[in-house]
């Protein structure tokens, strides 16, 4: 979900729902105590450099119950740093503790924003010879001990 997307869906609310994937909620008192971007440079596995930018929200479950975050409020705040930070219109991930600091995709599901689990995969594949399934083929894998990557 891009941040204008988010911007649209709260124009129609009048409280901010966020819940995850097993149908549990993020306590109605949450914080949300960054909107910033996050900047990924890396090399994958078939030695290919990428830049990766996220806007990123944290989530935080803090102990003042009577908290609401109302949406004129958090649009104030991605306004706020859309022009500092000069955010553009990116995709957003959302930060919040479970057993760890958890990275989710965002989802809109009409009423509420759904946190979605994320993945791994391999950005590579057409080197490493993963196959549409992800299998790997490990005759022409770059993985095997005489490949190219990994």
């Amino acid at each position: 979900m891009k941040l204008s997307e988010v911007k649209t869906a709260l124009g129609d609310l009048e409280n901010i729902v966020f819940k995850l994937e097993d149908g549990s909620f993020v306590p109605e008192h949450f914080h949300v105590t960054e909107v910033g971007i996050v900047t990924k440079h890396f090399i994958d596995c078939g030695g290919q450099v990428r830049n990766e930018k996220v806007a990123n929200f944290q989530l935080w479950d803090a102990n003042d119950h009577e908290h609401r975050l109302k949406p004129g409020k958090l649009r104030n705040i991605i306004s706020l740093s859309e022009r500092i930070l000069g955010m553009p219109d990116l995709e957003v991930e959302v930060e919040y503790q479970s057993e760890t600091i958890g990275r989710y995709d965002l989802d809109f599901d009409g009423s509420d924003f759904v946190l979605r689990s994320k993945k791994t995969a391999c950005l590579a594949e057409e080197n490493c010879g993963v196959s549409d399934n992800g299998s790997v083929d490990k005759i022409q894998s770059c993985c095997a001990p005489d490949g190219n990557c990994c």
